[in-house]
């Protein structure tokens, strides 16, 4: 909008995906120091009790009890001011990412919504298990027909792009392949979202990863393992501006949390994250990157079916963890909550190092 607006009136400056970013950035980023302690007042005063603490976490937790949620709603705004601000008002790539924010963050709202005002300690979900299924399902079918619409003509359609340049065509598979990417991030970071600041902490080394490959992807012969792809350059402003309501946002949640980002942020920041990386033909790249939130995930996942499985087989259910996800178990083991948090940014960067490497030399 105001980038726009800028070129009529001669300022070329703007023109530069940098500086879009840097203007995105700073704006999404004093939203979040400006209006975040009123928010988080606002928040205590509807929520009153606040998020209530799940059964199924450490003793430790109960502590937290009292402290508002939904902190992922200002996110959000956040993240639309400085994007719609300073984003080509033409950008496909642009409106689609935003799209994805929009429409996980209404699910994680119901989510959110249902567990505050029911102060149920069992009420994970706002929505059934299949219904939410059924909805993220045609969001994603919406998503990655959009996607596709934005390639250009020398990449095949409905295809994935492997590291060494090779493009594999999918067919209609490639709405599985959509759901898995994007639902995945979207779940991978839901249940990241466990302990103060954990989230945003391993959440920015992928941005930064994803920043790189938009590079990549908007300028030729930085990349050659890259696609030159450049209608995604509307991304820069947005990603900018997710970087800065993140980091914002980790000045309120950095333990002791005065706010946690719930299911309306989380959610959402995890299916704009596998839709930007869907748009840059980035995904696999993505997966490397985010490779810590995934273990998190897949550590619940192996949790529930091993207990399962045993006690289908023995009659008792056993467990691989002491206590699932992931970073429950190191707390189980004693961590601090903050060294768990510090390890698991160390591992977030060391991964997103690894797909730099691959985005430069695979």
């Amino acid at each position: 909008m105001l980038t726009d607006y800028l070129l009529s009136r001669g300022y070329g400056l703007f023109f530069g995906g940098w500086t879009q970013f840097g203007a995105a950035f700073a704006t999404a980023f004093l939203i979040m120091l400006i209006f975040g302690r009123p928010f988080i007042r606002a928040m205590h005063n509807w929520q009153k009790k606040g998020q209530p603490i799940s059964e199924n976490v450490p003793e430790s937790h109960r502590q937290k009890a009292g402290t508002p949620t939904m902190g992922g709603i200002l996110v959000l705004i956040a993240i639309f001011v400085g994007a719609i601000a300073f984003m080509p008002m033409d950008s496909m790539a642009g409106w689609i990412a935003l799209l994805s924010l929009a429409m996980f963050g209404s699910v994680g709202f119901i989510d959110d919504y249902k567990k505050v005002t029911s102060q149920s300690k069992k009420a994970s979900n706002g929505l059934s298990p299949m219904l939410r299924l059924v909805v993220e399902g045609i969001f994603v079918v919406i998503l990655a027909y959009l996607i596709n619409q934005t390639m250009p003509s020398y990449i095949s359609e409905y295809s994935l792009a492997l590291p060494f340049g090779i493009i594999f065509p999918l067919g209609l598979s490639y709405y599985v392949f959509a759901y898995f990417v994007i639902c995945g991030g979207a779940n991978a970071t839901n249940i990241t979202d466990g302990l103060d600041g954990m989230l945003a902490k391993l959440y920015m080394p992928v941005l930064i990863v994803l920043v790189v490959a938009l590079y990549g992807a908007t300028r030729i012969g930085f990349m050659d393992t890259v696609l030159f792809m450049p209608a995604t350059s509307g991304l820069y402003p947005v990603l900018g501006a997710a970087f800065g309501a993140v980091l914002g946002f980790l000045w309120f949640n950095a333990k002791p949390a005065s706010i946690f980002m719930g299911d309306v942020g989380s959610l959402a920041l995890g299916g704009f994250m596998g839709t930007v990386a869907m748009l840059l033909k980035s995904e696999v790249i993505m997966g490397i990157a985010a490779a810590m939130m995934v273990l998190i995930l897949l550590s619940s996942f192996v949790q529930t079916m091993f207990f399962k499985i045993t006690r289908i087989l023995t009659g008792t259910g056993r467990r691989v963890f002491l206590r699932a996800p992931l970073h429950h178990h190191f707390e189980e083991m004693g961590w601090p909550e903050t060294k768990i948090v510090d390890r698991f940014f160390v591992m977030s960067v060391l991964f997103s190092g690894l797909a730099l490497m691959l985005l430069k030399f695979a």
